[in-house]
């Protein structure tokens, strides 16, 4: 199976590089930019991208690839800082702009037969992030096509298959960015459609089948789009021999543990064991506020519980996780551009080393969009293919402060009603999430004609494509209203509503 390597030099674009080739079919892996010329064509590598990133390579100590890869013998893309990288490598020279472009920027292609560039007009869209620029091109390289400051914003070595952009061509702002990655991909490359949903289950019940053999697996189920989907695939490749533990740990939403029950117990036919932790995870947290302590009492308990649904089980020798692409890959921390911990990964961590198990994985090389159409294959529902993401701590980081019963059920009671509002005005599917929030702040009302001193929820509504950025959702007033009045008058101990406005970046999707 062919495959296009994109070796990270820490660009926020990287994942987007991998996921507009793999929307043609192609596979494509993400590396860490020190990875080896030689594990590369060992894995078979037929293309090599290198990624944009924060660093300059006018630097000292600025990321560099094994040079290794140029003789490979295969075609080679950089994009920004990539194309930088290359020149200086090879041979040519980069400095610091006096005009930096960052945003949009106007393509002009300057050749009628550069094959990076064929079915792109003369004239396009691009969007630019850089403040340096090529000064002159190593030996062998020419001019493709220029920008209002770069004039050397598409070049290529046609004779050694080298090709680079100043430009992001994987980012929606640039209009024919699909089309100059495609040409890359098969008119350079010569890739095959050949990474398919269907292929891909054939291919991962076959290894799930010769990697458990007749030994049981247990997994977390926690309703979500990616242990759902984990839990049918297994199901599949291991019938009877794969156990999925729900735990209901008193920070679901109203009614989710029947929904749960009745959803995989009737319809998919797994061995469901539920387990109700609510009062032991409830006393854990009491008197914890701060939202990664949460985080990682809630992770502990979690341990507790599977130790005891595992002797229950017992045989158990694999744990089956719903654990994606974008969890595994190595995350690049270049100077200057530090990758900070914003909050613990929500997979029970430490599990496989704890319990002597081993870890079992079958969604790790697919992105969130990848694992919605393999579900499909699967048959499983819209209901769980497309419900919203919920956190794995749940409203234990929706309940800001102290969390206790009388907190959570103001909760879900507020939540049920915008969820029921969500389905009512056809915005569900429409938002990437839409949720309440516990505040612990009380406001003076009236209600009657008497004064209320009671809490307040804020209501997060945001739009997103995969959870990196988000932007807030622009909710129809009627609608907003209809909310604000049901959650104040059926909710007792709420007299207000707040609407969150905020863009993630600077602010998180969710507030813990």
């Amino acid at each position: 199976m062919a495959i296009i390597a994109v070796l990270d030099f820490g660009s926020q674009y990287t994942q987007v590089i991998a996921r507009r080739i793999r929307e043609s079919q192609v596979l494509t892996r993400i590396y860490h930019y020190t990875t080896s010329a030689a594990k590369l064509e060992s894995e078979g590598v037929e293309g090599i991208i290198l990624s944009g990133g924060p660093a300059s390579v006018l630097a000292e100590g600025s990321p560099r690839p094994d040079s290794g890869i140029f003789n490979l013998g295969v075609p080679v893309l950089g994009i920004c800082y990539g194309l930088q990288l290359m020149a200086t490598m090879l041979g040519g020279k980069v400095g610091s702009s006096n005009r930096r472009e960052y945003g949009r920027g106007h393509l002009k292609v300057n050749t009628k037969d550069c094959p990076l560039l064929v079915g792109v007009p003369q004239t396009s869209r691009v969007w630019n992030s850089h403040g340096d620029k090529i000064e002159s091109l190593p030996e062998g390289f020419m001019q493709a096509a220029s920008t209002e400051n770069s004039g050397f914003a598409a070049v290529e070595d046609r004779g050694r298959s080298f090709f680079g952009l100043q430009f992001h061509p994987e980012v929606v702002h640039t209009d024919h960015g699909k089309e100059i990655l495609n040409n890359f991909i098969f008119g350079v490359c010569a890739c095959q459609k050949n990474w398919t949903m269907s292929g891909y289950i054939e291919k991962a019940i076959d290894e799930i089948r010769q990697t458990v053999g007749d030994q049981n697996v247990i997994l977390g189920l926690s309703g979500g789009v990616d242990s759902s989907v984990a839990a049918a695939l297994l199901h599949q490749a291991i019938g009877s021999r794969l156990t999925c533990v729900f735990v209901d740990n008193g920070l679901l939403r109203k009614g989710e543990r029947a929904k749960v029950e009745k959803l995989y117990s009737d319809n998919f036919n797994l061995n469901l064991k539920v387990v109700d932790a609510s009062a032991q995870f409830l006393a854990t947290l009491a008197g914890i506020t701060d939202p990664e302590a949460k985080r990682k009492a809630i992770g502990h308990v979690f341990i507790e519980v599977f130790e005891e649904a595992i002797n229950d089980i017992g045989n158990v020798q694999f744990l089956g996780q719903g654990t994606l692409y974008p969890d595994v890959i190595e995350s690049v921390n270049i100077a200057g551009n530090p990758s900070a911990v914003i909050k613990s990964h929500h997979n029970v961590g430490g599990l496989p080393e704890k319990m002597n198990l081993q870890l079992l994985e079958p969604l790790r090389e697919l992105f969130k969009d990848e694992v919605r159409a393999l579900g499909a294959e699967l048959g499983l529902s819209k209901e769980v293919l497309w419900r919203q993401p919920f956190p794995g701590p749940g409203l234990g980081v929706r309940v800001i402060g102290d969390i206790t019963v009388e907190r959570l059920d103001i909760l879900r009671e507020a939540d049920a009603i915008l969820e029921e509002e969500m389905f009512r005005a056809g915005l569900y599917y429409k938002l990437w999430q839409s949720f309440c929030v516990f505040l612990p702040v009380r406001t003076v009302g009236v209600m009657g004609d008497e004064r209320t001193y009671d809490n307040v929820i804020a209501l997060r509504l945001v739009e997103s494509i995969d959870a990196m950025t988000a932007d807030w959702a622009q909710i129809p007033n009627n609608v907003l209203q209809i909310v604000s009045n049901r959650i104040i008058n059926e909710v007792k101990g709420v007299n207000r509503v707040v609407l969150d406005i905020s863009s993630k970046p600077p602010a998180t999707i969710e507030w813990e």
